[in-house]
């Protein structure tokens, strides 16, 4: 950090979120190294000084600087954030370990598990990285409207608590603030799994089933999540915050949202390929769907709706056979 406490961020991940996360940290005055893999991309950004690709009609100011050179994103950095789909979090990690400075803690604001394993992403990270500070940004935040500056509240989790607080400082701001907390596990399982409960309501939706099937959905959805979360070592409460109902509420109520928009195409019919090539960006409900659905059976938990999503994207199911499924399940109790 300078004198003046301006830091040099290393953000990985030129996508949406990404580039709003770089616009949010130069108007709190730091310095940002945009890095993307994809060299093209990254030309494009510095010839137009806008992500016209995924986050169209904000330009990039000065004090963001993208490039393709992941030494060069890193060379000065005082923060690392990772911004990266869950299928390529791995791989990015396994590049940035020979050039990462021993001491410096690295975050992400990526929302899934790894895709082949199941694993939680700072599982992965403490493989690739070794021992270092970790942390994670999530909660209810959709690019666009961080990028434009309206009202966001978020949870940061860390491996200590005052790595969490440095996370929370560097982006918390007049429009943008940052709840600490110490539930790595929680925050991690709220904001991958609340994806797959998105797709499912998209498609009630779709479907044409109204208001009450949604908030029934949200609803059961959450427990769900919460019997995953508890399972894998998770409080409780988290989900009662920020990343876990605020991100589940947020995610499946409006069509900013990109996992519910795949629910709405699959309820019209729509090959989830081509649904997911519409939409241009990545469905992180659709990997995870298949990563919850190995955990569940894994630990015996019991997960309908998501597996109903499973079975509609990995099993042949229809939206419609899917649904009428869950309608036929038994009467029990609220809270078992």
């Amino acid at each position: 950090m300078s004198d003046d406490g301006r830091e040099q961020i290393a953000l990985l991940g030129a996508g949406s979120w990404g580039t709003a996360l770089a616009l949010l940290l130069c108007r709190n005055g730091h310095a940002v190294r945009l890095w993307g893999h994809d060299p093209a991309h990254i030309s494009a950004l510095c010839a137009d000084r806008e992500n016209r690709a995924f986050l169209p009609g904000f330009p990039l100011p000065d004090g963001v600087a993208p490039t393709a050179a992941l030494s060069r994103a890193l060379d000065g950095a005082t923060a690392v954030l990772v911004v990266v789909p869950s299928q390529f979090f791995g791989a990015v990690l396994g590049q940035l370990a020979p050039v990462l400075p021993d001491g410096l803690g690295v975050a992400w604001a990526t929302k899934g598990f790894e895709p082949d394993s199941g694993r939680l992403l700072h599982e992965v990270a403490r493989e690739r990285l070794g021992p270092r500070e970790l942390g994670i940004l999530s909660g209810p935040s959709f690019a666009k409207e961080v990028a434009r500056g309206l009202p966001t509240a978020i949870t940061v989790a860390a491996s200590s608590s005052a790595y969490a607080q440095r996370l929370a400082d560097l982006v918390h701001a007049a429009r943008f603030r940052a709840y600490t907390q110490s539930d790595l596990i929680g925050v991690q399982v709220g904001g991958a799994a609340k994806n797959v409960i998105a797709v499912a309501t998209g498609i009630a939706d779709g479907l044409g089933f109204g208001a009450n099937t949604r908030a029934a959905l949200i609803t059961r959805g959450l427990a769900e999540v919460i019997r995953l979360g508890e399972a894998l070592g998770a409080r409780r409460e988290t989900f009662m915050g920020l990343a876990g109902l605020g991100d589940l509420v947020l995610t499946c109520t409006d069509n900013q949202s990109r996992n519910r928009r795949l629910g709405l195409a699959l309820a019209a019919g729509q090959p989830a390929a081509a649904a997911m090539a519409e939409i241009g960006q990545e469905v992180e409900g659709v990997v995870t769907a298949r990563a919850v659905h190995a955990m569940a059976v894994k630990h015996g938990i019991e997960m309908p709706i998501s597996a109903e999503v499973y079975a509609v994207l990995y099993a042949g199911r229809t939206p419609g056979e899917a649904t009428q499924r869950l309608l036929e399940r038994a009467s029990k109790s609220e809270l078992d």
